[in-house]
Order: structure tokens, then sequence, then C-alpha cells
């Protein structure tokens, strides 16, 4: 693999491992404060597990893609007054 390759490729670990990040906060954040009776709902059911699962992976997918896209449209900005 050539630098400038693991260098991109880092540069998306980065930005992916901050939208991951964003998204454990708060999805956790959801949960621990009982936003919309979430975490309520989500205890009495029988596919609790499920559903946390699906939450914390969904946020992660979204927050992770919005993030590495982010970062991509912002490397090439111009910073002329």
């Amino acid at each position: 693999m050539k630098s400038f390759e693991k260098a991109a490729l880092l540069f998306l670990l980065r930005h992916l491992l901050a939208g991951i990040a964003g998204a454990v906060v708060l999805a956790s954040g959801l949960l621990w404060f009982d936003v919309a009776r979430l975490a309520t709902l989500i205890g009495s059911s029988e596919y609790g597990i499920t559903a946390t699962v699906m939450l914390y992976a969904g946020l992660m997918l979204t927050f992770g893609s919005v993030s590495m896209g982010i970062g991509i449209m912002a490397l090439n900005e111009d910073t002329r007054p």
C-alpha cells in the first residue's frame, strides 16, 4: 500500500470513528434520559436487546457516513478571503 493510500484511509477512519463516537453519545443519552419514553419502551419489549442494537447500529452507520462525507467535502475548501 502506498503512503498516500494509507493517509487517505487513516483520514477516513478518523472521521468514521468521530461519527461513531457521536452516535454512541446520542444513543446513550436518548436511553439514559428516557427521551420520549424510549428506554421504557425498549425495556418492556421482549425484543429489547434487538431494538437497542438496531438503535446503536443505525445511528453509527448514519453518523459515521455523514462524518466521512463532511471530511471529504471539506478537503478542498478555499481559504482565500
